[in-house]
């Protein structure tokens, strides 16, 4: 099986500075695991690094989408899966870098996704119905078909009943059936897996405000400004994204810049917590942890072991 790096933590705990550090250490390139930072012209508040950061270092995976477009997980496995394998035919190490724990998982466990296109006619009808029927009758149809599936959600749970009805509809396989057999397909990659983290929590928030205190200094309200006057509304998935639905509130109006700032600290800090719950399941991590700022050239020495323990390097 071959190998891949993947650096991962919450949200402003370095992830890239390293990332980048140990693909100039090791051959590597970059493929980024960051599900906002695909989308193009979206700079600022997604913290993509800027040239000078990369210092020559390949990235793939970043500005390769149209904040139009909606882009799922299954399509993000088909087009990291590409770059990784491109990568490692020529010899280079991929470096996966990112805090979308999903995409790294699925990624890794080149986890297949069940039929079903984003943007179906059928998903269009099941959403339409959802809309006119209420959520409680169309979870009682799932409970007809999948009950395994139903009995996990609530009935304001829209997307993920619509999705499992969809999946039924389309393949006559249920959505529960398709998951436990994916779960036994062998993993795409052996990884080993970093994790960056605070050992105090309050330095971690800390950074994470002087990260959102940085972006608003940088020009993130024109940046949603532009994003707005090309009809990048709040009805598009991009535009959902911590930082910028926060922006658009206050550009209408319905609150000050500064009171936006402070509701994105807020919500960054509730999305780290997120981060490190999905994180502390998986006993195959091996964490690094900071005191008051990053030690980046320990944390390069203490991945190189991990890379050496896990056979990665020599």
């Amino acid at each position: 099986m071959r190998s891949v790096v993947v650096i991962t933590g919450p949200t402003a705990t370095g992830k890239t500075e390293l990332g980048i550090r140990l693909a100039l250490m090791y051959g590597g390139e970059i493929v980024s695991a960051d599900s906002m930072q695909l989308y193009k012209r979206m700079d600022i508040g997604t913290a993509k690094p800027t040239a000078e950061e990369m210092r020559g270092v390949t990235h793939h995976m970043i500005d390769v989408v149209d904040p139009k477009e909606s882009y799922s997980v299954a399509r993000y496995v088909e087009d990291a899966g590409k770059c990784v394998e491109d990568i490692l035919n020529r010899g280079k190490l991929p470096i996966v870098v990112g805090g979308t724990g999903l995409y790294i998982e699925s990624l890794l466990s080149g986890r297949s996704f069940a039929e079903g296109e984003q943007d179906s006619k059928l998903r269009k009808e099941l959403s339409e119905r959802y809309d006119a029927e209420g959520g409680r009758k169309m979870l009682a149809e799932l409970f007809e078909c999948d009950p395994k599936a139903a009995e996990r959600l609530h009935e304001n749970d829209k997307k993920r009943i619509v999705r499992a009805l969809e999946v039924f509809l389309s393949s006559g396989e249920t959505i529960t059936a398709h998951n436990e057999k994916t779960k036994k397909i062998p993993p795409r990659y052996d990884a080993c897996k970093i994790a960056l983290n605070f050992r105090e929590r309050t330095q971690l928030y800390k950074r994470i405000d002087l990260r959102v205190d940085k972006m608003f200094e940088l020009g993130l309200a024109g940046e949603v400004e532009e994003l707005l006057a090309d009809g990048i509304d709040e009805k598009y998935t991009s535009m959902q994204a911590i930082g910028y639905k926060e922006v658009v509130a206050a550009l209408r109006g319905e609150c000050t810049l500064e009171m936006a700032a402070e509701v994105v600290k807020r919500e960054s800090r509730r999305y780290a917590k997120r981060q490190l719950s999905w994180l502390r399941r998986d006993k195959q991590i091996n964490w690094i942890l900071w005191d008051e700022q990053p030690d980046y050239e320990k944390a390069c020495q203490n991945s190189t072991w991990f890379l050496e323990k896990s056979g990665i390097i020599n």
